[in-house]
């Protein structure tokens, strides 16, 4: 009982080396192509499958188009003003100050 269990292993050992030298194989033959086979692509969950590619994410509809066009983004600066306070019970306080930037007339 002892060496079928020997031999079954080592069988299965000798598979595994062979099975992985084919795919690697394989996986050369196919380096540069357009396609791959199935089973070399990457496994993903069905979830992901099924996401937008970059470029279907990326499109956008007449009516976006205008919008954006029409409506861009607005420029709004904030300027930063740096506020040291003493205080002598409870010591040195920091603030920072924001407010917004009015654009200046020339």
């Amino acid at each position: 009982m002892l060496k079928i269990n020997v031999v079954r292993l080592s069988i299965a050992q000798v598979l595994t080396v062979i099975s992985k030298k084919q795919k690697a194989a394989l996986r050369e033959a196919y380096k540069n192509k357009k396609y791959l086979p199935l089973d070399l692509r990457p496994k993903k969950t069905r979830a992901i499958y099924r996401h937008f590619t970059k470029h279907q994410a990326s499109l956008h509809t007449e009516r976006e188009k205008k919008k954006e066009k029409y409506f861009p983004m607005r420029k709004v600066g904030v300027e930063i003003e740096f506020v040291v306070t003493f205080n002598h019970r409870r010591g040195v306080k920091f603030a920072f100050v924001l407010g917004p930037v009015l654009p200046q007339r020339l």
